[in-house]
């Protein structure tokens, strides 16, 4: 666990902050930044057309059920990733961006590095559980710090439900897997992750009085378990 204030990166409260564990979805949170930064740098735009591949469609875990060789919007793709924790749209994203998914991780990784991430490693883009495939709650709560610097982030990641409408004239429901953006005071993000091996994680962001923390819990037993931490912490 970790409890990092946001203007300053100060540390509030740590535990096990080194420890390499799975990140689950957390992941996308760096999935997230990269898209986010192709976006600023002017290579993406949110409109801009993404064909569906084979091998995004074929995801499992959490998902929103994309049909191979349809296209959707990068905004779409964005909401979906950040409000169901969709691992199809993840997929899609990165093959839109690199080209391949390979070659999205390397960019992860790179980012990694160069934000000082030295106990973090991606083998994907989406958190499903993977050898060698492992950050900390330091490294995650340095990544969230870069993302929220994109403002514009929030406008998802406070969406409490929403619908993903598809090319087939058929829509997707999506439910935020971040319950606290409902129940708790001034939380406005970020994201939740959960496979067998990681448990249950959450890296969240509240902000109050003109103060925004960033916390991070990894490997509790239950959600709720996770939920009260974080409200604990923060």
């Amino acid at each position: 666990a970790i409890l990092m204030e946001y203007s300053t990166g100060k540390i509030l409260y740590e535990k096990n902050v080194d420890e390499k564990m799975a990140p689950a979805s957390m992941t996308k949170i760096m999935t997230i930044l990269l898209i986010e930064e192709a976006i600023e740098r002017g290579e993406l735009n949110l409109t801009d057309d993404v064909i569906i591949s084979n091998n995004a469609s074929s995801m499992g875990g959490s998902q929103v059920f994309l049909d191979p060789n349809t296209t959707l919007k990068v905004e779409d793709l964005l909401k979906s990733i950040i409000i169901a924790s969709a691992n199809d749209s993840a997929v899609a994203m990165a093959e839109k961006i690199a080209g391949t998914v390979d070659a999205f991780v390397n960019k992860m990784n790179e980012r990694a590095k160069e934000l000082g991430c030295t106990n973090t490693n991606f083998v994907n883009v989406h958190g499903l559980d993977a050898d060698n495939h492992y950050t900390t709650a330091r490294d995650m709560a340095i990544i969230a710090r870069e993302l929220i610097k994109h403002d514009d982030i929030f406008n998802y990641t406070t969406i409490y439900e929403s619908y993903l409408n598809k090319p087939d004239g058929t829509s997707i429901w999506m439910v935020n897997t971040n319950k606290l953006i409902k129940y708790y005071n001034g939380l406005d993000g970020l994201k939740t992750g959960f496979t067998k091996n990681a448990g249950y994680c959450l890296t969240s962001t509240a902000k109050r009085n003109d103060m925004r923390l960033i916390s991070v819990i990894m490997k509790e037993e239950t959600s709720q378990k996770r939920n009260e931490e974080t409200t604990k912490l923060l």
